[in-house]
C-alpha cells in the first residue's frame, strides 16, 4: 500500500509536466494552422518569413496585419473568458455558472449596442467601457434580486438566467427598432474575431496582464471560497471582499473579451469543468490549465469557423455552442444525479 502511494506521488509531477507541456504544444500548433489556413494559399517558409519580418510584400502585410492579429485576440479571449468562468464557479458556488448564463454578457452587449445605436461613431476604447458599466450593471441586477439568507445562490442562477433573457431581448428589440445603423452588429453578438487588428491586442493586454496578476495574487484568498461561508470567516476570510474582488475579475476579463468579440458562449463554462477533471480543485494548478486551454479551445474554434463556408466567413460563436451545448446539457444531467 505505501509503495503504490509513493509511486503515484512520484508519478503526479510527471504527468502535470507531460499535460501543460502537451496543452502548450496543442495551442501553438492551433495558432500556427490559424495563421496558415484561409482563403488565401501559402506556404511554411511564407509564413516564418512574415512572422520574423523579413519581408513586407503583399503576402507578409496580409499574415502581419490581418491574420496574426486575428489568432492572438483568439487566444487572448480565450484565456479570458475561461478564467472568467473559473471564477463565476467559485464566487457563486455553482458549477453550471458562467458569465454568459448570469446577465454580464448580456448586459454588456446591450450597453454597447445602446452605444452604437447613440453615437454611431463610438470608438473601441468607448466600447470597452461601455461593456464594464453594462457587465457591471448586470451583476448588480442579478446580486439584488437573490437575496442573502441560506438559498441565495440558488435564486442568484434563477435571477441570472432571468435577468439574461430580458437584457437579451432588449438587446434585440434596440437591433430591429434600428437596424439600418445596427446591421454590422450581427456577427458581433453572434461572437466574432474576424475584424480583430492591432489595436484590439494593444486594448487587451492591459486588461489580461493586470488581471492575470490579481488573480494570481488572490488564489490563496480564493481557496477558501467553495468552503461554508461560516466557515471560511471563522478561518480569518473576508468573505464578502473575497467574492467582491472575483465578481471584480470576472467583469474586467468578460467585460473586456465581450466588447472586442462579441458574447462568445460556452468557452466560460465547459473550459473551467475540463481542466478540473484534468487536475483537481488545486488552483495553483487550475488557474493555469483553464487559460491554456481555453486559448487553445478559442483557437480553434476559429480555424473551424472558417471551414463552415469556406471561402466565407463564419462567427466563432457558431462553433464554440456547437460544441458547449451538449456538454451543458450533459453538466446539467450530471449535477442533477448528484442531487438525487
Amino acid at each position: 500500500m505505501d509503495n503504490t502511494i509513493r509511486l503515484e506521488k512520484q508519478s503526479r509531477p510527471r504527468f502535470l509536466l507531460f499535460l501543460f507541456c502537451s496543452c502548450l504544444l496543442l495551442l501553438a500548433l492551433g495558432m500556427l494552422l490559424s495563421l496558415k489556413w484561409g482563403q488565401a494559399q501559402m506556404s511554411w517558409g511564407t509564413l516564418f518569413e512574415a512572422l520574423t519580418f523579413r519581408s513586407h510584400d503583399k503576402l507578409h502585410l496580409y499574415i502581419q496585419t490581418l491574420r496574426l492579429p486575428r489568432t492572438l485576440t483568439a487566444c487572448i479571449v480565450g484565456i479570458q473568458l475561461a478564467l472568467a468562468g473559473l471564477l463565476t464557479q467559485l464566487t457563486t458556488k455553482n458549477p453550471l455558472a458562467s458569465p454568459h448564463i448570469f446577465g454580464i454578457n448580456a448586459g454588456a452587449s446591450l450597453a454597447v449596442v445602446l452605444g452604437l445605436v447613440l453615437a454611431s461613431g463610438l470608438g473601441l476604447f468607448a466600447s470597452m467601457l461601455l461593456a464594464f458599466a453594462g457587465a457591471v450593471a448586470g451583476v448588480i441586477l442579478v446580486w439584488s434580486l437573490s437575496g442573502n439568507d441560506h438559498r441565495q445562490y440558488v435564486r442568484l442562477a434563477l435571477a441570472g438566467i432571468t435577468v439574461h433573457f430580458l437584457l437579451s431581448s432588449l438587446t434585440e428589440g434596440v437591433m430591429i427598432l434600428n437596424q439600418y445603423s445596427t446591421e454590422s452588429m450581427i456577427f458581433w453578438l453572434v461572437g466574432s474575431v474576424n475584424r480583430a487588428s492591432w489595436h484590439e491586442v494593444a486594448l487587451l493586454l492591459p486588461f489580461v496582464i493586470g488581471g492575470l496578476a490579481l488573480l494570481i495574487f488572490m488564489i490563496p484568498a480564493f481557496r477558501l471560497l467553495p468552503m461554508d461561508s461560516d466557515v471560511a470567516a471563522g478561518l480569518g476570510q473576508r468573505v464578502a471582499l473575497v467574492r467582491a474582488a472575483g465578481m471584480l475579475l470576472v467583469i474586467v476579463f468578460a467585460g473586456s473579451a465581450v466588447a472586442v468579440c462579441g458574447p462568445i458562449g460556452f468557452i466560460c463554462l465547459i473550459v473551467p469543468h475540463i481542466a478540473r477533471a484534468l487536475v483537481g480543485s488545486n488552483l495553483t494548478l487550475l488557474v493555469p490549465l483553464t487559460g491554456l486551454l481555453g486559448g487553445a479551445l478559442l483557437v480553434y474554434a476559429d480555424l473551424f469557423s472558417r471551414m463552415i463556408s469556406f471561402p466565407f466567413e463564419s462567427p466563432v460563436g457558431i462553433v464554440t455552442s456547437a460544441i458547449g451545448a451538449p456538454f451543458f446539457i450533459y453538466l446539467s444531467r450530471r449535477q442533477g444525479g448528484k442531487k438525487k
